[in-house]
């Protein structure tokens, strides 16, 4: 059994400055603890992906997130992180396969959220002037309660999902959805409301 890591980063460290939405270039200081942090998560991820059953997925993925999974929420393999402490997922949360989740600026799925196969979330990016680009541009992802995340789509820093709402498969989402509707499309556009 892998228990879970009480290791939180301290206060006021880098991960407390990306959660806060500090761009960081990469040539910071404090820049190899995030490397640290990666290789942990990388090590932990092969056992992630090698479990045999819902339950040890769910313990390693607590162990990745530092976070207790509940029971009701159910993650299919292989899924993919780059840090992992910065997940935060709600009850009843269903992802499928081939997921990737890169958490560096903070991702948090509510409860009931269904999340389909080969969905990529990014809570990070990066400037495209070519003299600032290898600095870390953090912004928090948030789908909110029963939104339903479609097939292949990719969800970009700083959205956030409003609750009920549907994104279709292959969406690129680059700006807020409200609640209670479908969007679809690269960008993705309203289509309709749901109520």
């Amino acid at each position: 059994m892998v228990s879970i890591s009480n290791q939180q980063p301290p206060k006021n460290d880098i991960f407390e400055r990306l959660r806060s939405g500090e761009s960081i270039p990469m040539d910071d200081p404090d820049y190899g603890a995030i490397r640290e942090v990666v290789n942990r998560t990388m090590k932990l991820s092969q056992k992630l992906n090698c479990s045999e059953d819902v339950d040890e997925v769910r313990r390693h993925l607590s162990a990745i997130t530092g976070q207790q999974i509940d029971k009701s929420t159910v993650v299919f393999i292989p899924f993919h992180t780059n840090v992992g402490i910065n997940i935060r997922l709600g009850k009843n949360v269903f992802i499928n396969h081939e997921c990737s989740f890169l958490d560096i600026g903070g991702i948090t799925i509510e409860d009931e959220v269904m999340v389909g196969p080969r969905v990529n979330i990014s809570s990070e990016n990066h400037p495209t002037e070519i003299a600032t680009r290898k600095t870390m541009v953090p912004a928090k992802v948030l789908i909110k309660r029963n939104a339903w995340i479609g097939a292949g789509a990719t969800i970009l820093p700083g959205v956030t999902i409003g609750e009920n709402s549907v994104i279709a498969a292959g969406a690129v989402v680059t700006k807020d959805v409200p609640d209670n509707v479908l969007v679809g499309g690269v960008p993705a556009k309203l289509i309709k409301s749901l109520v």
